[in-house]
């Protein structure tokens, strides 16, 4: 009774799996000009950042909280990116995952970045 059972587990099982695989996304069906556009929306998420990072506001705030305020002042450049994702019809899963692992190391990079300059201000350097 167990083994026919089993069998017809295994169907099911074998079609869901089959069903899951044609809706699967594959990366390398992004163009090449879609990359650069990605590209390019990076670089001004990362120049967004750093512009402001120098700006004279920012250095008298303390590091965690100037990073808060740095990375907020250019979040809708990520919207950019994610509208570049969205045209070129990649899963907004898929997308939302790059552009928090982006955001993540850009704000890690920034925090320490800031630290430094704030240690390097109380160690009496200029």
């Amino acid at each position: 009774m167990k083994y026919p059972l089993f069998v017809a587990l295994m169907l099911v099982a074998g079609l869901v799996g089959a069903e899951e695989a044609k809706e699967e996304w594959n990366e390398t069906t992004l163009k090449d000009e879609t990359i650069q556009k990605i590209q390019q929306a990076q670089f001004t998420y990362k120049k967004c950042v750093v512009d402001t990072m120098q700006k004279p506001e920012y250095a008298k705030m303390e590091s965690r909280n100037a990073t808060d305020a740095i990375i907020r002042l250019c979040e809708p450049t990520l919207a950019e990116i994610r509208k570049v994702y969205t045209d070129a019809e990649v899963p907004g899963v898929i997308a939302d995952r790059h552009l928090k692992k982006m955001r993540i190391q850009v704000t890690r990079n920034l925090l320490q970045e800031l630290m430094y300059v704030e240690a390097a201000k109380k160690a009496g350097m200029p």
